[in-house]
């Protein structure tokens, strides 16, 4: 972990969402546990844990490879995440100290935005339920990329939409995947421990810190205009 006197130079901040920005990850989880299981796949909650990341079509592909069409596979993906959103409604909120860091955000003028795994309609979901428009200038999800994460892509195109080049934007994630998408990108980036532990990220470069929430992480604007992070 970084001395509490370390600051990051940071002139973007670029946020994945779930298990992230939103404690749900558990619920994604039993989700895809119990849709795999009506699939035939009886698969351990840790098996789902440590194998059913990325992106919806990518994961039945590699788990099931031709035997659905892609329209079979389309509506699979659909229903996970239709449950998902009925399980999760009643239940979302940012996770601790994540609502005060984004309204210093915004106050300081810092450039912001969201690079998801989650499909568009999920994205929404928790954008509008948690009113995060006015924080965020770019969301990219799933249905806008071509290569899921650990390809860097979706934080490049949200780096793009910010105008600032991805090696200098902060990334948080938390995920290993997710992790080694933001080092691809040559980037840094912080591990929220929402959903692995920290061993679980050991050969990954570019992490600058740990952190169970958003508490004890504060943003700054030096005096010529540049943002930094201290801990």
């Amino acid at each position: 972990m970084i001395s509490q006197k370390t600051k990051i130079p940071v002139k973007a901040l670029i946020f994945d969402m779930d298990g992230t920005m939103i404690d749900n990850m558990m619920i994604h989880h039993r989700a895809w546990q119990k849709k795999l299981k009506e699939l035939g796949l009886d698969m351990t909650l840790e098996e789902v844990k440590r194998d059913i990341h990325g992106v919806n079509n990518e994961i039945i592909r590699r788990l099931f490879g031709d035997r659905y069409t892609d329209e079979e596979v389309a509506q699979i993906a659909w229903d996970k995440e239709a449950a998902y959103r009925e399980i999760y409604a009643d239940q979302i909120k940012l996770l601790p100290g994540l609502q005060e860091f984004l309204d210093n955000a915004k106050k300081l003028g810092i450039p912001m935005g969201i690079g998801t795994a989650a499909p568009k309609e999920n994205a929404e979901f928790a954008v509008e339920a948690l009113k995060l428009q006015e924080f965020f200038k770019t969301v990219v999800h799933s249905d806008m990329v071509a290569r899921g994460k650990p390809d860097p892509q979706v934080f490049e195109m949200v780096a793009n939409d910010l105008a600032i080049k991805l090696e200098e934007c902060l990334i948080f994630e938390d995920s290993p995947t997710g992790a080694q998408a933001a080092a691809n990108g040559n980037s840094k980036s912080i591990v929220l421990t929402t959903t692995h532990t920290q061993n679980e990220f050991s050969a990954i470069n570019g992490i600058q810190n740990f952190m169970a929430d958003y508490n004890n992480i504060n943003l700054h604007k030096a005096e010529d205009e540049s943002f930094y992070l201290r801990f």
